[in-house]
C-alpha cells in the first residue's frame, strides 16, 4: 500500500452531494465533479491538477443503519492511513421505488511531505431489483488498477446469485464469522464457495485474524528442534470457549480445524452434550486424537471469544502437556515480607501482570544502561563516565499496566521437569484495524482456506 497519510478525522466528514431518486450515472456525475473542483483547486493557477492517488477501493454491504455506520467510520480510519476510495451500500428490504438515495461525503488529508489527499465515501441506499444487482449497479465507480474488496458486514447471501454477481468485479470478500446469524448454514455456503469461485478470489475473515495469537502461541511450543515429535504424539485438545449455542464454536472449530489440516488428522465421529460440551474424535495415523469444547462463563469476554486450549500426548516416552489461558483466574497474592508485590494496588495483584512488569522494567533497565554514559552526559555536561550513579533504577510498579485482560498464560510441562511458564500481553485490535491488516497483507490465504473446510466437517457432525 502507498505510505500512510497519519492525520487526525474531524468529528463528521464533510457532505458534498446528496441526491434522492438518482440514477448512477448522476452519482458518477458528481462524483468526477467533485474531484475535479478538488484537484483544481488544490493546483492553483500556477500547476498543472496532481494525478489523484488511490490505492483500493473497499465496497461495505451494511443491512442495518447501525451497521451503515460502523462501516461509514471504519473506511473513514482506513482512507486517513492510505488513500482509497469507500462505497457503502445499504439494502433497504422491503423498500419501493426507482432509483438510489445517495450521499458523497469527503476528508481531506494533508500530509506534511505530500501533496493533499481526498477520499471519498460514497453511500448508497438500494431498493427494488437493483438490490438484486449489486456488482453491475457499483462497477461504474470502480478504480481500474488497482484492487476491488467487498466486505460483507453480516452473512454474506451464500448461494444467491447477489453475492456471486458482485463477486465477479471483486478481488476478494472479506467477512466476520462470528457475525453470521446462522453459522452452521453460512459455514457451508462458504466452503462451498472456495470450491467454486474464480482462482483470483480471495477470501478474508476477521474471526481468522483475531484468532492470530492462539495460532501463534500454539505453534511456538513446537517451533524448537527437539518439540517437532511432539506434533506427531498428540492425543488430547481440549478448548474452552464464552457463550453458549451452536454459533458460539466457530473460533473453536476454526482451531480444531488448522490443527487437523495441518497434521492429517481424519475425523472419525463427534457429537455435542448440553451447556456446550462437544466430543470429536479423529485419527491421526495409528493413534487417536480426542477433542473437546466445553462453554465458560467469563464476563469480559464476547460471545465466541476463546478462554483457553490444552494440548497433551506423549512422544518418545515423553509427555507433555501446554496450556494457553487468556486472562486466567489469578487470586490476590497474600501480603508477606515487604516486596514490590505488595506495592502494587488491591484488586490487581496476580502472578501474571507482575511477570510483565518485571519483563518490561528489566528491558528498560538495560536500555538505559546501555546508553548511561551519552544519556548522562546530555543531562550533566559532564564527561562520560564521571558523578553518574552506578546502576540505573526503574520500578516495576511504575511499568505495570492497570489492564491484563489480554493477558495469554503459557504453561509447558515436559516430562518429570519443573513447569514453565510464559506470560506475553496481547494487544486489543478494533475492526478498523483488524481489517486494514487483512487488506495489507493480502487475502490469498490457503492455511484459511484448509482450516475452514475442515472445521466444517466438524460443525456439520455437531
Amino acid at each position: 500500500m502507498a505510505p500512510a497519510v497519519t492525520t487526525t478525522l474531524k468529528d463528521e466528514p464533510e457532505l458534498m452531494w446528496h441526491g434522492d431518486g438518482v440514477k448512477m450515472a448522476e452519482v458518477l456525475e458528481a462524483l468526477n465533479r467533485i474531484r475535479a473542483d478538488f484537484a483544481r483547486a488544490e493546483a492553483g493557477d500556477h500547476e498543472h491538477a496532481h494525478p489523484r492517488n488511490c490505492v483500493m477501493t473497499l465496497v461495505a454491504v451494511s443491512a442495518t443503519q447501525a451497521e451503515e455506520r460502523r462501516a461509514q467510520r471504519t473506511c473513514r480510519i482506513i482512507g486517513a492511513q492510505h488513500p482509497a476510495q469507500s462505497i457503502v451500500i445499504r439494502e433497504e428490504v422491503g423498500a419501493h421505488g426507482h432509483g438510489l438515495n445517495a450521499w458523497i461525503v469527503t476528508d481531506i488529508q494533508r500530509p506534511s511531505m505530500a501533496s493533499a489527499v481526498e477520499c471519498e465515501i460514497v453511500t448508497l441506499h438500494i431498493h427494488g431489483a437493483a438490490a438484486d444487482h449489486i456488482g453491475p449497479l457499483v462497477d461504474p465507480l470502480l478504480v481500474s488498477g488497482v484492487p476491488t474488496y467487498l466486505w460483507w458486514m453480516g452473512t454474506p447471501p451464500f448461494g444467491k446469485g447477489e453475492l456471486h454477481e458482485a463477486l465477479r468485479i471483486c478481488d476478494a470478500l472479506v467477512f466476520d464469522s462470528s457475525r453470521f446469524e446462522e453459522p452452521y448454514h453460512a459455514l457451508r455456503g462458504l466452503s462451498k464457495l472456495i470450491t467454486i469461485a474464480h482462482e483470483r478470489l480471495g477470501l478474508a475473515d476477521l474471526q481468522w485474524s483475531r484468532l492470530r495469537a492462539w495460532r501463534e502461541s500454539l505453534a511456538q511450543f513446537f517451533t524448537p528442534f527437539d518439540r517437532r515429535p511432539f506434533l506427531a504424539g498428540i492425543s488430547e485438545l481440549g478448548i474452552d470457549y464464552a457463550g453458549d449455542g451452536r454459533g458460539n464454536r466457530i473460533g473453536a472449530a476454526f482451531i480444531t480445524g488448522w490443527m487437523a489440516a495441518a497434521l492429517g488428522w481424519k475425523l472419525q465421529r463427534a457429537a455435542a452434550g448440553p451447556g456446550g460440551i462437544v466430543a470429536a474424535y479423529y485419527r491421526a495415523g495409528q493413534r487417536t486424537v480426542e477433542v473437546h469444547f466445553r462453554s465458560v462463563r467469563k464476563e469480559h469476554l464476547a460471545p465466541g471469544e476463546l478462554s483457553a486450549v490444552r494440548v497433551a500426548g506423549t512422544a518418545g516416552g515423553m509427555t507433555f502437556r501446554l496450556s494457553v489461558q487468556r486472562d486466567p483466574e489469578r487470586p490476590p497474592i497474600p501480603p508477606a515480607e515487604p516486596a514490590y508485590q505488595t506495592m502494587h494496588p488491591t484488586g490487581g495483584e496476580d502472578e501474571a501482570g507482575i511477570e510483565l512488569a518485571s519483563r518490561r522494567a528489566e528491558w528498560h533497565r538495560e536500555v538505559l544502561h546501555e546508553n548511561l554514559d551519552s544519556l548522562h552526559h546530555t543531562a550533566t555536561g559532564d564527561p562520560p563516565g564521571e558523578s553518574r550513579p552506578r546502576h540505573p533504577v526503574v520500578f516495576t510498579r511504575e511499568r505495570r499496566r492497570t489492564d491484563t485482560a489480554q493477558v495469554f498464560l503459557t504453561i509447558i510441562e515436559i516430562g518429570e521437569s519443573a513447569p514453565l511458564r510464559h506470560v506475553q500481553q496481547v494487544e486489543h485490535q478494533d475492526e478498523a484495524t483488524l481489517l486494514l491488516d487483512l487488506l495489507a497483507t493480502g487475502t490469498h490465504d490457503s492455511v484459511f482456506n484448509r482450516s475452514l473446510l475442515r472445521a466444517f466437517e466438524l460443525m456439520r457432525k455437531v
